[in-house]
């Protein structure tokens, strides 16, 4: 779509700038009476540009048949990209107070499940570990891993240490699946009808299913305390789960 043909879709809405998921890309809540509410993300235009990799994916899931928002509009001037996007009811599940927190570790239990589900054979997206530590090295060559975002227990650390750290320590086993990839609470949407769907989705695809649980067990503990943990993983069917991998996917994190 070309951009006069974005912005006409925009006539007529107030914009108010959005924190919704943890996207990198400037995220706008719009709204207009009558009309449908909308978002806008905006980044600039580049190799680590994430919002033609979102709209691939949010196609995808969507033909998968799981909740997603729709793709409205989208264009790219070269120096910046944009993707206009439908609201989902509800709210994200670390802010949806109208849910309990069991209530919201157990949906996104249930959306991780769901997800997990779909064949990974009809997933074009490889996210698998050979492809991220590229990724996670192209980002620290480019000086745009944050080392000011780290996890607590490696604030300090370079980013080069980080990176010895991964290859290090890189498992061996893998249990595939169809993963989120940004498995935070606040990239899972619901109300009180339930779960409505997926966000932030340009770091899905086929991965160790450790990578979706590690972020998830790391937000669920961050938003509402370690007590929850163990009901998630519950809900979820892990009764156990790989200590070590979990902190691996968790180091893996630190790079996007």
């Amino acid at each position: 779509m070309s951009a006069g043909a974005l912005d006409a879709r925009l006539a007529g809405y107030r914009f108010e700038r959005d924190a919704l998921g943890r996207s990198a890309a400037s995220v706008f809540r719009l709204e207009a009476p009558g009309l449908p509410t909308l978002y806008l993300k905006v980044e600039a235009a580049g190799a680590f540009g994430e919002l033609a990799d979102e709209a691939a994916r949010l196609r995808w899931l969507k033909a998968s048949g799981l909740p997603c928002p729709d793709i409205i509009a989208e264009d790219s001037d070269g120096a910046r990209n944009r993707l206009l996007i439908s609201a989902l009811p509800g709210s994200d599940l670390a802010s949806a107070s109208a849910l309990t927190p069991l209530a919201r570790v157990e949906l996104l239990a249930a959306a991780l499940l769901d997800l997990h589900r779909l064949p990974i054979a009809s997933c074009p997206f490889d996210h698998r570990l050979e492809r991220r530590i590229a990724a996670a090295k192209a980002r620290m060559q480019a000086g745009i891993v944050d080392e000011t975002d780290f996890d607590e227990t490696r604030l300090g650390k370079s980013a080069e240490a980080l990176f010895a750290e991964l290859e290090r320590k890189r498992p061996d086993c893998k249990d595939l699946v169809v993963t989120h990839g940004d498995a935070c609470l606040p990239n899972f949407i619901a109300s009180e009808e339930g779960f409505s769907g997926y966000i932030d989705c340009s770091r899905l695809g086929v991965a160790d299913r450790h990578q979706d649980i590690a972020l998830a067990c790391r937000s669920v503990a961050h938003n509402f305390g370690e007590a929850l943990v163990r009901p998630f993983l519950d809900r979820y069917g892990m009764p156990a789960t790989d200590p070590a991998r979990l902190e691996y996917y968790q180091l893996l994190d630190e790079f996007f």
